[in-house]
């Protein structure tokens, strides 16, 4: 499970932005009992979020820039950022190589407490360091840290000398037959080259970031990309009848489906059953919107509850009925499970402290004079209160940010 997450220099992001699903401390959380898990290594974590803002605010920025990090763990070829998603609002073009940090701390699946952090630059990684620990009151113990103290650009090339520290003395070996891993040509992520060498809580990182963390952004319609992505992953969960069950969400009436095999987003039938027993099919394709979109969103929401997959989700519910996202929420929320849900939104009738608690409410602001984007949760103003506040017309009243300036 995804514990806390920051960015800085990430698109509109240029302070760092800051995200974790802990419930509070309080006794708030007794009110919400299934809202989040309690876990042996001391840990209450939420199991959905929700991040609200204006168009063009920074909300796909910032779910984007989880995107980016699981990309860097995908080979081990250089790593380095990009200008094009480093935030330069304030910067001259000859400042535009800005240092780019991420920093990830997760619960892996052996209840491992992982911490990872990253910075790059345009020419290659600047600092890199993994860490764990068994319980939230240990300390951390470091699996590795690097960081690089020389670079020497040339026209064709770019040298970087890597300082090293790695802490168990079997990677100390591992390293030393493998003496290519932190060359000066070929500097790619240390976490990704420990886990093909074996690193037990190497492999275990990775694999939550590769496996575990999905992260879905578009800019069409989710139910035409994955149309065209037709994976044989999402196959195996159509066919499952638990994914009909979160399917009946959309429309009651559905009564079955017949998965087509070869273009399961569009060619499957949904089959309706009606009041005086008989039953109408048609294509997926020639359904509404919302049951095309739905039925998309639906294989993310099987990986959240049966899977323990954590989904960042973009728009989740740009088409979808507001009484459906609400009940989208207290699906994930009412099942036994150690997955995430996590999804922007332009819904402020989210803004209901009724079914959430105010960690679990975030919102993406613009700043005026920069047109930097600010990421700040509710729970961050401690004059909200549960018993009195009306959520919705503090938001719509620019109160709480979120809103475009005028």
């Amino acid at each position: 499970m995804l514990l806390s997450y920051k960015v800085k220099n990430f698109c509109s992001f240029a302070e760092e932005a800051e995200f974790d699903l802990l419930a509070p401390g309080n006794r708030v959380k007794n009110r919400f009992p299934d809202n989040y898990v309690q876990t042996e290594q001391g840990f209450d974590i939420l199991k959905t979020a929700v991040i609200i803002g204006e168009n063009a605010g920074g909300k796909t920025n910032f779910i984007e820039s989880l995107g980016f990090l699981k990309m860097l763990f995908r080979d081990n070829e250089v790593k380095h950022s990009y200008k094009s998603l480093i935030n330069v609002n304030n910067l001259s073009p000859e400042q535009s190589d800005t240092r780019q940090s991420f920093d990830i701390c997760v619960l892996g699946g052996s209840g491992t407490i992982y911490h990872y952090s990253l910075e790059i630059d345009k020419y290659s990684i600047v600092k890199e360091r993994l860490a764990y620990k068994k319980t939230k009151g240990d300390r951390e113990k470091e699996v590795f840290s690097i960081q690089r103290y020389k670079l020497k650009v040339n026209e064709n090339s770019v040298e970087a000398s890597l300082e090293t520290k790695i802490s168990h003395s079997k990677i100390k070996d591992l390293l030393s037959e493998q003496k290519h891993i932190l060359t000066d040509e070929n500097i790619g992520l240390v976490a990704t080259r420990l886990a093909i060498l074996g690193d037990e809580h190497a492999m275990e990182f990775v694999d939550w970031i590769n496996n575990k963390l999905n992260v879905e952004t578009r800019p069409i319609n989710y139910f035409v990309y994955k149309s065209m992505k037709n994976e044989e992953d999402d196959l195996r969960i159509i066919q499952d009848q638990r994914f009909l069950d979160i399917l009946k969400m959309v429309d009651y009436s559905i009564d079955k489906i017949e998965v087509d095999e070869e273009k399961p987003f569009s060619e499957t039938k949904v089959i309706r059953r009606m009041a005086d027993g008989g039953t109408f099919a048609r294509e997926l394709k020639r359904d509404s919107a919302g049951v095309r979109e739905f039925f998309a969103w639906a294989v993310q929401l099987f990986k959240v509850v049966y899977e323990n997959k954590i989904v960042f989700a973009d728009e989740m519910d740009r088409v979808i009925n507001p009484i459906l996202s609400e009940r989208i929420v207290a699906y994930v929320n009412g099942k036994e499970h150690r997955g995430q849900f996590v999804f922007s939104t332009h819904n402020a009738l989210h803004l209901d402290l009724r079914n959430y608690m105010k960690e679990q409410i975030y919102f993406v602001t613009k700043e005026r004079d920069n047109l930097n984007s600010e990421l700040y949760s509710l729970a961050d103003f401690p004059e909200v209160r549960y018993e009195t506040a009306k959520i919705y017309e503090f938001y719509t009243k620019g109160i709480l940010g979120g809103t475009a300036f005028e």
